[in-house]
Protein backbone atom coordinates (compact mmCIF):
# COMPACT_ATOMS: atom_id res chain seq x y z
CA UNK A 1 0.00 0.00 0.00
CA UNK A 2 1.54 3.27 -1.16
CA UNK A 3 0.37 6.58 0.28
CA UNK A 4 2.85 8.67 -1.70
CA UNK A 5 1.97 10.58 -4.84
CA UNK A 6 4.10 10.05 -7.90
CA UNK A 7 6.58 12.83 -8.73
CA UNK A 8 4.28 13.94 -11.53
CA UNK A 9 1.28 14.08 -9.18
CA UNK A 10 3.35 16.05 -6.65
CA UNK A 11 4.27 18.53 -9.35
CA UNK A 12 0.63 18.81 -10.37
CA UNK A 13 -0.43 19.48 -6.78
CA UNK A 14 2.21 22.20 -6.33
CA UNK A 15 1.38 23.86 -9.65
CA UNK A 16 -2.38 23.91 -9.06
CA UNK A 17 -1.87 25.18 -5.52
CA UNK A 18 0.22 28.06 -6.87
CA UNK A 19 -2.42 28.89 -9.47
CA UNK A 20 -5.23 28.84 -6.91
CA UNK A 21 -3.36 31.09 -4.50
CA UNK A 22 -2.69 33.66 -7.22
CA UNK A 23 -6.47 34.10 -7.46
CA UNK A 24 -7.50 33.26 -3.91
CA UNK A 25 -10.76 33.34 -2.00
CA UNK A 26 -11.22 37.10 -2.34
CA UNK A 27 -11.38 36.66 -6.12
CA UNK A 28 -13.89 33.82 -5.73
CA UNK A 29 -16.11 35.86 -3.39
CA UNK A 30 -15.95 39.00 -5.53
CA UNK A 31 -17.05 37.06 -8.60
CA UNK A 32 -19.89 35.37 -6.74
CA UNK A 33 -21.19 38.61 -5.22
CA UNK A 34 -21.04 40.37 -8.58
CA UNK A 35 -23.03 37.59 -10.23
CA UNK A 36 -20.06 36.78 -12.45
CA UNK A 37 -18.19 33.58 -13.27
CA UNK A 38 -14.59 32.64 -12.49
CA UNK A 39 -13.79 32.83 -16.19
CA UNK A 40 -10.18 33.96 -15.83
CA UNK A 41 -9.27 31.14 -13.46
CA UNK A 42 -11.07 28.54 -15.57
CA UNK A 43 -9.41 29.66 -18.79
CA UNK A 44 -5.94 29.74 -17.26
CA UNK A 45 -6.43 26.30 -15.71
CA UNK A 46 -7.46 25.08 -19.15
CA UNK A 47 -4.42 26.60 -20.88
CA UNK A 48 -2.14 24.98 -18.32
CA UNK A 49 -3.75 21.58 -18.90
CA UNK A 50 -5.29 21.14 -15.45
CA UNK A 51 -8.90 20.78 -16.64
CA UNK A 52 -8.02 17.90 -18.93
CA UNK A 53 -5.69 15.86 -16.71
CA UNK A 54 -8.08 12.88 -16.83
CA UNK A 55 -8.76 13.04 -20.60
CA UNK A 56 -6.82 10.71 -22.95
CA UNK A 57 -3.82 12.31 -24.66
CA UNK A 58 -5.13 11.55 -28.14
CA UNK A 59 -7.96 14.02 -27.47
CA UNK A 60 -5.77 16.76 -26.02
CA UNK A 61 -5.80 15.71 -22.37
CA UNK A 62 -3.13 14.76 -19.88
CA UNK A 63 -3.76 11.04 -19.99
CA UNK A 64 -4.17 10.74 -16.22
CA UNK A 65 -7.12 9.60 -14.19
CA UNK A 66 -9.58 10.69 -11.55
CA UNK A 67 -6.71 10.72 -9.05
CA UNK A 68 -5.17 13.63 -10.94
CA UNK A 69 -8.48 15.44 -11.37
CA UNK A 70 -9.19 15.03 -7.64
CA UNK A 71 -5.85 16.73 -6.96
CA UNK A 72 -6.93 19.69 -9.12
CA UNK A 73 -10.31 19.91 -7.37
CA UNK A 74 -8.79 19.69 -3.89
CA UNK A 75 -5.99 22.18 -4.42
CA UNK A 76 -8.16 24.87 -5.99
CA UNK A 77 -10.62 24.47 -3.11
CA UNK A 78 -7.76 24.58 -0.59
CA UNK A 79 -6.84 27.96 -2.12
CA UNK A 80 -10.39 29.19 -1.51
CA UNK A 81 -11.62 28.63 -5.07
CA UNK A 82 -13.88 25.53 -5.09
CA UNK A 83 -15.04 25.21 -8.71
CA UNK A 84 -18.19 23.11 -8.99
CA UNK A 85 -17.97 22.88 -12.78
CA UNK A 86 -14.80 20.79 -12.40
CA UNK A 87 -17.14 18.09 -11.16
CA UNK A 88 -19.80 18.27 -13.84
CA UNK A 89 -17.69 18.98 -16.94
CA UNK A 90 -14.26 17.23 -16.70
CA UNK A 91 -15.27 14.61 -14.11
CA UNK A 92 -18.74 13.53 -15.26
CA UNK A 93 -19.17 14.59 -18.88
CA UNK A 94 -15.61 13.95 -20.05
CA UNK A 95 -15.50 10.55 -18.35
CA UNK A 96 -18.84 9.46 -19.81
CA UNK A 97 -17.87 10.53 -23.32
CA UNK A 98 -14.35 9.10 -23.13
CA UNK A 99 -15.54 5.72 -21.85
CA UNK A 100 -18.87 5.28 -23.63
CA UNK A 101 -19.24 7.92 -26.35
CA UNK A 102 -18.81 7.22 -30.02
CA UNK A 103 -15.49 8.06 -31.65
CA UNK A 104 -17.13 11.03 -33.37
CA UNK A 105 -18.43 12.28 -29.99
CA UNK A 106 -14.97 11.95 -28.48
CA UNK A 107 -13.35 13.91 -31.28
CA UNK A 108 -16.04 16.58 -31.19
CA UNK A 109 -16.19 17.21 -27.43
CA UNK A 110 -13.09 16.01 -25.57
CA UNK A 111 -10.49 18.47 -26.93
CA UNK A 112 -12.64 21.42 -25.87
CA UNK A 113 -13.32 19.89 -22.47
CA UNK A 114 -9.57 19.38 -22.06
CA UNK A 115 -8.57 22.97 -22.78
CA UNK A 116 -11.59 24.54 -21.06
CA UNK A 117 -13.11 26.07 -24.19
CA UNK A 118 -16.10 23.73 -23.93
CA UNK A 119 -18.29 23.03 -20.91
CA UNK A 120 -20.86 20.26 -20.67
CA UNK A 121 -23.06 20.16 -17.59
CA UNK A 122 -25.03 17.24 -16.19
CA UNK A 123 -28.78 16.89 -15.72
CA UNK A 124 -30.18 13.92 -13.81
CA UNK A 125 -32.08 15.37 -10.81
CA UNK A 126 -35.81 15.97 -11.20
CA UNK A 127 -38.39 17.74 -9.03
CA UNK A 128 -40.35 14.55 -8.32
CA UNK A 129 -37.75 11.79 -8.66
CA UNK A 130 -34.61 13.39 -7.24
CA UNK A 131 -31.66 11.48 -8.72
CA UNK A 132 -33.42 8.09 -8.67
CA UNK A 133 -33.03 7.11 -12.32
CA UNK A 134 -35.59 4.31 -11.89
CA UNK A 135 -38.30 6.95 -11.50
CA UNK A 136 -37.16 9.67 -13.87
CA UNK A 137 -39.97 11.41 -15.71
CA UNK A 138 -37.87 12.81 -18.55
CA UNK A 139 -38.63 10.61 -21.54
CA UNK A 140 -36.99 10.31 -24.95
CA UNK A 141 -39.01 8.91 -27.82
CA UNK A 142 -38.21 8.21 -31.45
CA UNK A 143 -39.55 10.43 -34.22
CA UNK A 144 -38.16 9.04 -37.44
CA UNK A 145 -34.38 9.23 -37.16
CA UNK A 146 -34.60 11.93 -34.50
CA UNK A 147 -35.24 11.90 -30.75
CA UNK A 148 -37.77 14.04 -28.87
CA UNK A 149 -37.04 14.79 -25.19
CA UNK A 150 -39.70 15.95 -22.75
CA UNK A 151 -39.40 16.50 -19.01
CA UNK A 152 -38.02 18.68 -16.24
CA UNK A 153 -34.68 18.82 -14.45
CA UNK A 154 -33.76 20.76 -11.30
CA UNK A 155 -30.59 21.97 -9.53
CA UNK A 156 -28.62 21.83 -12.76
CA UNK A 157 -25.32 23.68 -12.32
CA UNK A 158 -23.77 26.07 -14.81
CA UNK A 159 -26.23 25.83 -17.69
CA UNK A 160 -25.59 29.50 -18.51
CA UNK A 161 -21.89 28.74 -19.02
CA UNK A 162 -22.19 25.52 -21.02
CA UNK A 163 -22.59 24.64 -24.68
CA UNK A 164 -24.30 21.30 -23.94
CA UNK A 165 -26.24 19.56 -21.19
CA UNK A 166 -25.73 15.84 -20.69
CA UNK A 167 -29.34 14.84 -20.01
CA UNK A 168 -30.34 11.56 -18.41
CA UNK A 169 -33.67 10.42 -19.86
CA UNK A 170 -35.58 7.16 -20.21
CA UNK A 171 -36.39 5.38 -23.44
CA UNK A 172 -38.66 2.48 -24.22
CA UNK A 173 -36.95 -0.83 -24.92
CA UNK A 174 -38.58 -2.16 -28.09
CA UNK A 175 -38.09 -5.79 -27.02
CA UNK A 176 -39.43 -5.55 -23.47
CA UNK A 177 -41.51 -2.37 -23.49
CA UNK A 178 -39.73 -1.29 -20.31
CA UNK A 179 -38.11 2.09 -19.84
CA UNK A 180 -34.32 2.15 -19.67
CA UNK A 181 -31.91 5.05 -19.06
CA UNK A 182 -30.15 6.82 -21.91
CA UNK A 183 -27.89 9.87 -22.04
CA UNK A 184 -28.21 12.67 -24.59
CA UNK A 185 -25.98 15.62 -25.47
CA UNK A 186 -28.41 18.54 -25.71
CA UNK A 187 -27.23 21.96 -26.97
CA UNK A 188 -28.13 24.64 -24.45
CA UNK A 189 -29.65 26.72 -27.26
CA UNK A 190 -31.84 23.88 -28.58
CA UNK A 191 -35.45 24.89 -29.42
CA UNK A 192 -37.78 23.64 -26.70
CA UNK A 193 -35.16 23.81 -23.94
CA UNK A 194 -35.98 26.55 -21.45
CA UNK A 195 -34.25 27.39 -18.19
CA UNK A 196 -35.15 29.27 -15.04
CA UNK A 197 -32.47 30.41 -12.59
CA UNK A 198 -33.00 29.28 -9.01
CA UNK A 199 -32.33 31.65 -6.12
CA UNK A 200 -29.93 29.83 -3.78
CA UNK A 201 -28.60 30.77 -0.35
CA UNK A 202 -25.11 29.68 -1.40
CA UNK A 203 -22.32 32.10 -2.24
CA UNK A 204 -21.06 30.70 -5.52
CA UNK A 205 -20.10 31.99 -8.97
CA UNK A 206 -21.93 29.00 -10.48
CA UNK A 207 -25.69 29.23 -10.87
CA UNK A 208 -28.39 26.59 -10.44
CA UNK A 209 -31.26 26.13 -12.87
CA UNK A 210 -34.61 24.46 -13.41
CA UNK A 211 -34.77 23.08 -16.96
CA UNK A 212 -37.88 22.47 -19.05
CA UNK A 213 -37.62 20.17 -22.07
CA UNK A 214 -40.65 20.44 -24.34
CA UNK A 215 -40.25 18.07 -27.29
CA UNK A 216 -36.60 19.04 -27.73
CA UNK A 217 -35.66 17.58 -31.11
CA UNK A 218 -32.25 15.95 -31.34
CA UNK A 219 -30.46 14.12 -34.15
CA UNK A 220 -29.67 10.44 -33.77
CA UNK A 221 -26.03 11.15 -32.91
CA UNK A 222 -27.04 13.10 -29.78
CA UNK A 223 -27.48 9.73 -28.06
CA UNK A 224 -24.31 8.93 -26.11
CA UNK A 225 -22.81 5.67 -27.33
CA UNK A 226 -23.44 3.38 -30.25
CA UNK A 227 -26.82 2.16 -28.97
CA UNK A 228 -29.30 2.36 -26.11
CA UNK A 229 -27.36 -0.39 -24.37
CA UNK A 230 -24.68 2.19 -23.52
CA UNK A 231 -27.06 4.16 -21.30
CA UNK A 232 -26.78 2.37 -17.97
CA UNK A 233 -23.00 1.79 -17.99
CA UNK A 234 -22.46 5.36 -19.22
CA UNK A 235 -24.55 6.72 -16.35
CA UNK A 236 -22.63 4.77 -13.73
CA UNK A 237 -19.32 5.73 -15.36
CA UNK A 238 -20.02 9.33 -14.40
CA UNK A 239 -21.35 8.83 -10.88
CA UNK A 240 -18.19 7.50 -9.24
CA UNK A 241 -15.99 10.37 -10.54
CA UNK A 242 -18.71 12.76 -9.38
CA UNK A 243 -18.60 11.40 -5.81
CA UNK A 244 -14.79 11.41 -5.71
CA UNK A 245 -14.27 14.92 -7.06
CA UNK A 246 -17.03 16.40 -4.90
CA UNK A 247 -15.30 14.78 -1.93
CA UNK A 248 -11.95 16.22 -3.02
CA UNK A 249 -13.47 19.69 -3.28
CA UNK A 250 -14.92 19.28 0.22
CA UNK A 251 -11.60 18.16 1.66
CA UNK A 252 -9.86 21.13 0.05
CA UNK A 253 -12.45 23.50 1.47
CA UNK A 254 -11.94 21.97 4.92
CA UNK A 255 -8.19 22.46 4.61
CA UNK A 256 -8.68 26.08 3.60
CA UNK A 257 -10.95 26.82 6.58
CA UNK A 258 -8.62 25.16 9.08
CA UNK A 259 -5.62 27.01 7.66
CA UNK A 260 -7.36 30.37 7.93
CA UNK A 261 -8.50 29.68 11.48
CA UNK A 262 -5.10 28.36 12.55
CA UNK A 263 -3.32 31.45 11.26
CA UNK A 264 -5.73 33.61 13.25
CA UNK A 265 -5.63 31.64 16.50
CA UNK A 266 -1.84 31.36 16.43
CA UNK A 267 -1.43 35.15 16.30
CA UNK A 268 -4.48 36.56 18.11
CA UNK A 269 -3.37 37.43 21.66
CA UNK A 270 -5.49 38.23 24.72
CA UNK A 271 -5.33 37.63 28.49
CA UNK A 272 -1.76 38.50 29.24
CA UNK A 273 -0.38 38.07 25.75
CA UNK A 274 -1.18 34.38 25.25
CA UNK A 275 -2.50 33.35 21.87
CA UNK A 276 -6.05 32.08 21.84
CA UNK A 277 -4.75 28.93 20.14
CA UNK A 278 -2.84 28.06 23.31
CA UNK A 279 -6.17 27.32 24.98
CA UNK A 280 -7.43 23.78 24.48
CA UNK A 281 -11.00 25.00 24.15
CA UNK A 282 -9.93 26.67 20.91
CA UNK A 283 -7.17 24.34 19.72
CA UNK A 284 -8.86 20.98 20.29
CA UNK A 285 -11.90 21.60 18.05
CA UNK A 286 -9.57 22.73 15.24
CA UNK A 287 -7.36 19.70 15.77
CA UNK A 288 -10.40 17.43 15.72
CA UNK A 289 -11.59 18.98 12.46
CA UNK A 290 -8.11 18.56 10.98
CA UNK A 291 -8.18 14.85 11.85
CA UNK A 292 -11.56 14.41 10.16
CA UNK A 293 -10.39 16.18 7.01
CA UNK A 294 -7.27 14.04 6.81
CA UNK A 295 -9.29 10.84 7.25
CA UNK A 296 -11.56 11.96 4.40
CA UNK A 297 -8.52 12.61 2.21
CA UNK A 298 -7.31 9.06 2.76
CA UNK A 299 -10.66 7.64 1.61
CA UNK A 300 -10.68 9.95 -1.41
CA UNK A 301 -7.23 8.69 -2.40
CA UNK A 302 -8.38 5.09 -1.99
CA UNK A 303 -11.53 5.63 -4.04
CA UNK A 304 -9.67 7.41 -6.84
CA UNK A 305 -6.98 4.72 -6.93
CA UNK A 306 -9.59 1.96 -7.18
CA UNK A 307 -11.47 3.81 -9.91
CA UNK A 308 -8.36 4.40 -11.99
CA UNK A 309 -7.49 0.71 -11.60
CA UNK A 310 -10.83 -0.21 -13.19
CA UNK A 311 -12.23 -1.70 -9.97
CA UNK A 312 -15.58 0.00 -10.36
CA UNK A 313 -17.56 -1.91 -7.75
CA UNK A 314 -15.02 -1.25 -5.01
CA UNK A 315 -14.62 2.33 -6.20
CA UNK A 316 -18.38 2.79 -5.86
CA UNK A 317 -18.28 1.80 -2.20
CA UNK A 318 -15.18 3.86 -1.44
CA UNK A 319 -16.42 6.80 -3.47
CA UNK A 320 -19.65 6.97 -1.50
CA UNK A 321 -17.75 6.68 1.78
CA UNK A 322 -15.33 9.38 0.66
CA UNK A 323 -18.18 11.70 -0.26
CA UNK A 324 -19.85 11.10 3.12
CA UNK A 325 -16.63 11.63 5.08
CA UNK A 326 -15.60 14.74 3.18
CA UNK A 327 -19.05 16.30 3.39
CA UNK A 328 -19.12 15.89 7.16
CA UNK A 329 -15.50 16.99 7.59
CA UNK A 330 -15.86 20.11 5.44
CA UNK A 331 -18.99 21.25 7.28
CA UNK A 332 -17.28 20.62 10.62
CA UNK A 333 -14.10 22.45 9.56
CA UNK A 334 -15.86 25.58 8.32
CA UNK A 335 -18.18 25.76 11.33
CA UNK A 336 -15.26 25.23 13.70
CA UNK A 337 -13.24 27.92 11.93
CA UNK A 338 -16.08 30.41 12.25
CA UNK A 339 -16.39 29.63 15.96
CA UNK A 340 -12.65 29.97 16.55
CA UNK A 341 -12.59 33.39 14.91
CA UNK A 342 -15.62 34.60 16.86
CA UNK A 343 -17.19 37.71 15.39
CA UNK A 344 -14.42 37.96 12.83
CA UNK A 345 -15.48 34.57 11.52
CA UNK A 346 -18.75 36.03 10.27
CA UNK A 347 -17.10 38.80 8.26
CA UNK A 348 -16.37 38.62 4.56
CA UNK A 349 -12.81 39.79 5.22
CA UNK A 350 -11.74 36.63 7.01
CA UNK A 351 -13.22 34.38 4.34
CA UNK A 352 -14.72 31.44 6.22
CA UNK A 353 -18.41 32.24 6.72
CA UNK A 354 -18.57 32.74 2.95
CA UNK A 355 -18.30 28.95 2.66
CA UNK A 356 -21.05 27.97 5.10
CA UNK A 357 -23.74 27.53 2.45
CA UNK A 358 -21.53 25.50 0.15
CA UNK A 359 -20.36 23.01 2.77
CA UNK A 360 -23.89 22.59 4.07
CA UNK A 361 -25.01 21.77 0.54
CA UNK A 362 -22.16 19.26 0.37
CA UNK A 363 -23.97 17.09 2.90
CA UNK A 364 -26.98 16.98 0.57
CA UNK A 365 -25.66 16.92 -2.98
CA UNK A 366 -25.01 15.15 -5.25
CA UNK A 367 -26.24 12.36 -2.99
CA UNK A 368 -27.43 12.92 0.57
CA UNK A 369 -25.65 11.53 3.59
CA UNK A 370 -28.74 9.47 4.40
CA UNK A 371 -28.74 7.76 1.00
CA UNK A 372 -25.05 6.98 1.39
CA UNK A 373 -25.78 5.38 4.76
CA UNK A 374 -28.54 3.37 3.08
CA UNK A 375 -26.03 2.26 0.44
CA UNK A 376 -23.42 1.23 2.99
CA UNK A 377 -25.96 -0.60 5.14
CA UNK A 378 -27.23 -2.58 2.16
CA UNK A 379 -24.06 -3.22 0.15
CA UNK A 380 -21.43 -3.39 2.90
CA UNK A 381 -23.33 -4.60 5.94
CA UNK A 382 -25.74 -6.89 4.11
CA UNK A 383 -28.90 -5.31 5.46
CA UNK A 384 -32.27 -5.39 3.71
CA UNK A 385 -33.04 -2.42 1.48
CA UNK A 386 -34.83 0.20 3.58
CA UNK A 387 -36.43 2.36 0.88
Amino acid sequence: MDFDLTPEQDQLRDAVRALGRRYGHSYFVAKAKAGEHTTELWEEAGRLGYLGVNIPTEYGGGGGGITELAIVCEELAAAGCPLLLLVVSPAIAATVIARHGTEEQRKRHLPGLADGSRKIVFAITEPDAGSNFHRLGTVARRDGDDWLLTGRKVYISGVDEAQHVLVVARTEDATTGKLKPALFLVPTDAPGLERSKLDMEILSPENQFLLYLDDVRLPADALVGESLDAGLPALFAGLNPERITVAAMGAGTGRYAIERASEYTATRTIWGGRTIGSHQGVAHPLAHAAVQVELARLMIHKAATLYDAGRDLEAGISGNMAKYAAGEAAALAVDTAVQALGGAGMTTEYGVATLLGAVRAGRIAPVSREMILNFVAQHVLGQDKSY
